[in-house]
């Protein structure tokens, strides 16, 4: 297995994002971590932490090397001003997208096998007067990529959507063929590619209650998701639906399904939160580069005092290599 340089962006230098790097760079990986951050957030924070991590300068001319317990290469960019755990500040927004293209545009031009997010808060950066309404459309406008597809995953579970943050008000008009199609395509291409699953069987959720009941409770499902569905069973997609949501997620659903798809955030999220929240991913589809992230915010309460949970961020980097040595085999 040839070795990789890995990307981390640290987030929201207020929050726990820079502690959540440090923690993991505590532990050997097999591959190379470079933080994207300032490097002296990084060494101050480990102090308050009571760390040892030696930051090494990253040189993206030099092969990558696996790291041991306690190493971590950094991509230096400077913070705007000097940050305080838990306490905000719209002059390190600019600091913070930054860090992110140098993620992305790494992971483009081939010195990165991935990019791991750590949480950003989106509030803050519009504060500064910058436009953004998250990773995922961040990466999407730089990639030039027109449908991404969120996916957040845990053991045993995986759950994409078919639209993501929409008032609920707007979601029924939102889901219509032409989006169920690039969702469905766009998820069943990269379970083949990026984590090596040659034929995927998708578990497909209604939109209403009981899906639909017949049209008794909404006619979604007759009009626009049963025909696509079918349209794309005859090309050969393992595709099972639409079922109502109150019953897929059970075992004798899921024991034989690769993922499932949502039609809303809040159908399919709270379950997969509930099972495994702390220990999930969330992963963006579509993008030509691999990007995951943890699967929680910026804690600011939690910044530089030690009781962060860094379990989010492990599966993220695991998760990554797995897709990275997924993409190798193909």
């Amino acid at each position: 297995m040839s070795v990789s340089a890995i990307a981390l962006t640290a987030g929201e230098p207020a929050g726990i994002g820079p502690d959540l790097c440090l923690q993991l760079a505590s532990e050997p990986c097999a591959h190379q971590r470079v933080v994207i951050a300032d490097p002296d957030l990084l060494a101050e924070r480990a102090r308050q932490l009571g760390l040892q991590v030696e930051l090494q300068p990253y040189d993206p001319a030099r092969p990558p090397v696996p790291q041991a317990g306690g190493q971590l290469s950094v991509l230096p960019v400077p913070l705007a001003t000097r940050c305080q755990p838990g306490k905000l500040n719209p002059a390190n927004a600019r600091y913070v997208l930054e860090t992110l293209r140098l993620g992305g545009q790494g992971c483009l031009d081939g010195h990165f096998g991935a990019v791991v997010t750590a949480p950003v808060h989106k509030g803050v950066i519009n504060d500064a007067g910058v436009p953004f309404s998250g990773h995922t459309e961040f990466f999407a406008d730089q990639t030039g990529t027109e449908q991404v597809v969120m996916m957040l995953a845990c053991p045993g579970l995986r759950v994409a959507l078919a639209t993501t943050h929409l008032p609920l008000r707007e979601v029924a008009d939102a889901i219509t063929a032409p989006l169920l199609e690039r969702v469905v395509r766009t998820l069943h291409q990269d379970l083949r590619s990026k984590f090596g699953i040659a034929a995927p069987r998708i578990l497909v959720c209604g939109l209403n209650p009981h899906a639909g009941e017949g049209g008794h409770l909404g006619r979604e499902e007759i009009d626009v998701i049963i025909p696509l569905l079918e349209h794309l069973r005859a090309e050969g997609m393992l595709l099972d639906g639409p079922l109502p949501a109150d019953t897929l997620f059970t075992p004798r659903h899921l024991e034989q399904t690769n993922a499932v798809l949502a039609m809303y955030h809040d159908q399919g999220l709270p379950v997969l939160k509930h099972k495994g929240f702390g220990q999930a991913v969330n992963i963006t589809l579509g993008l030509p580069i691999i990007r995951t992230s943890v699967d929680h915010g910026t804690a600011l309460d939690l910044a530089g005092t030690g009781r962060a949970d860094v379990g989010s961020l492990r599966v993220a980097l695991h998760t990554a290599i797995s897709m990275i040595e997924a993409r190798g085999q193909q």
